[in-house]
């Protein structure tokens, strides 16, 4: 077998030039399973991806890639909801476009979020007040090993803060095939965040919604078709009451976010930011000038100076503020994924 030599740098937001053994494009169901089982029974390392939105390439992929892009839309409704199925392989944003050209509200506080449908119940997407879990039906996947297909209600994809059962019982050997939404006729804009705040809740469309998230992530977020990143790098940390009342102490006007269990979520772009580090500059790496939770490649930075720039920030928020921060971004070693936090140590 050759080394790695097929560039995933198209492949990947980051735009990290790292390589693999082989990249498949898998269109079906049928297409995907053959090209796992292939690679399964060549013995080769398998890396499923979407759009590559949500990795960091740390070194070359030793092994066959395959890309997830099943298509299709289907749209049924009740007297009361919207009930629509996505293949996993359909973008994003032109699904968020697709509905509200329909006049199907619910998805619009989540325009622009890169990636593809199939990763959204991986992360829990989330933005500006709504998580995917608020509008999931269900998840189907399929078990590669044996073509058995699962459909998963919402529950019982245990939903968290950028968590899944995706991450967990079915991380390996399986593959998100479609996503089911259900959403309800009866809306209500959710204004709780940002620019957001400013619209009229009796007034505000769906569109005047989806038109101020555009707004405001292209303002704070750069494109990454020109500059590779892979939008917030960090989760934002949930912490005790004691460690908010420190930092409220020094910083009293502290974005912070009350959770049901008595801890706070905090910003972990403020943070950063309060460090001094936002446009800070390390080698080809660099925390971005408009929004400090977003990391960059300037042109040519490799997936260790990436790691390299994550480290260096986590450690001096760790030690300004003994606030720990977690990649929300998964890391992609020669065999892999690994795990993000440790690499970060």
């Amino acid at each position: 077998m050759p080394n790695p030599q097929i560039s995933l740098k198209p492949c990947n937001t980051f735009q990290i030039d790292a390589k693999a053994k082989n990249i498949i494009n898998a269109d079906s169901v049928e297409k995907l399973l053959l090209a796992w089982q292939e690679a399964t029974s060549m013995q080769q390392d398998i890396l499923l991806m979407g759009e590559g939105s949500n990795m960091l390439f740390l070194e070359d992929f030793n092994g066959t890639v395959i890309l997830n892009r099943i298509k299709g839309i289907r749209c049924l409704e009740t007297s009361t909801h919207w009930l629509l199925e996505v293949g996993a392989g359909e973008n994003w944003h032109q699904l968020v476009c697709y509905t509200l050209a329909l006049g199907i509200k619910g998805l619009e506080n989540l325009a622009l979020i890169p990636g593809c449908v199939g990763s959204a119940p991986i992360q829990n997407i989330g933005a500006y007040g709504i998580e995917l879990k608020h509008v999931c039906n269900y998840v189907d996947v399929m078990n590669l090993r044996t073509g058995e297909m699962t459909r998963l209600s919402q529950e019982e994809c245990q939903f968290g803060y950028r968590e899944s059962i995706f991450k967990h019982q079915y991380r390996e050997g399986f593959a998100v095939i479609a996503v089911g939404f259900i959403l309800s006729k009866v809306w209500q804009p959710t204004l709780s965040y940002g620019d957001l705040r400013n619209l009229n809740a009796s007034t505000a469309t769906a569109q005047d919604v989806f038109e101020a998230v555009c707004h405001m992530r292209r303002s704070k977020l750069p494109d990454p078709a020109v500059t590779g990143n892979a939008g917030s790098f960090f989760k934002n940390p949930v912490v005790p009451q004691a460690i908010l009342e420190k930092i409220q102490h020094e910083f009293p006007e502290v974005p912070a976010y009350p959770q049901s269990n008595g801890d706070t979520k905090l910003a972990a772009g403020w943070l950063i930011e309060k460090c001094g580090l936002k446009g800070y500059v390390q080698g080809e790496a660099a925390v971005h000038a408009q929004q400090a939770l977003v990391l960059i490649n300037r042109g040519q930075a490799s997936g260790e100076e990436i790691r390299a720039l994550a480290k260096h920030v986590r450690e001096t928020v760790g030690d300004r503020f003994n606030i720990w921060l977690e990649p929300e971004v998964r890391f992609i070693a020669a065999h892999g994924e690994v795990n993000a936090v440790e690499a970060l140590l």
